[in-house]
């Protein structure tokens, strides 16, 4: 299994993709947490949790993501979800935290389902899978 990871790119003032590497787990929870209070604290409003690159995902992994979305719904934020398949999104399943969060398979289908998204991307001069390859999120 690889390291935990983590990177955030944003796009417009208020728009992150928060590309997330390794396991999730009690010891790199926090990490998540803090990263997005930062993303938050600094204006981000609209975050996209890519998850293709997670291994492990534990409770607190998971209680870390449910923080992050209450967190950004108190400000009006959305929070999105990419798990392209595999036991990260059977997890999602089996929790029942499906009903919960807006789940996407790629990044550039949790963009263009949010006009906020479009709006950021588009505002830099770039169509959704042109920015995404840019950002090597394809």
């Amino acid at each position: 299994m690889q390291p935990f990871r983590q990177q955030s790119i944003t796009v417009g003032s208020d728009c992150a993709v928060l590309q997330l590497t390794g396991e999730v787990d009690m010891y790199s929870a926090p990490q998540l947490r803090e990263q997005v209070v930062e993303l938050v604290d600094g204006g981000v409003r609209h975050i996209i949790a890519d998850l293709r690159g997670v291994d492990f995902l534990d409770s607190t992994g998971l209680g870390a993501l449910v923080g992050s979305l209450k967190r950004l719904r108190t400000h009006d934020g959305s929070f999105k979800v990419v798990a392209s398949g595999g036991r990260i999104l059977r997890l999602f399943q089996i929790t029942g935290l499906t009903r919960a969060f807006a789940l996407h398979p790629s990044v550039p289908d949790a963009m263009t389902t949010d006009e906020h998204w479009r709006a950021a991307v588009t505002g830099e001069g770039h169509d959704t899978e042109k920015w995404c390859r840019k950002h090597g999120l394809m």
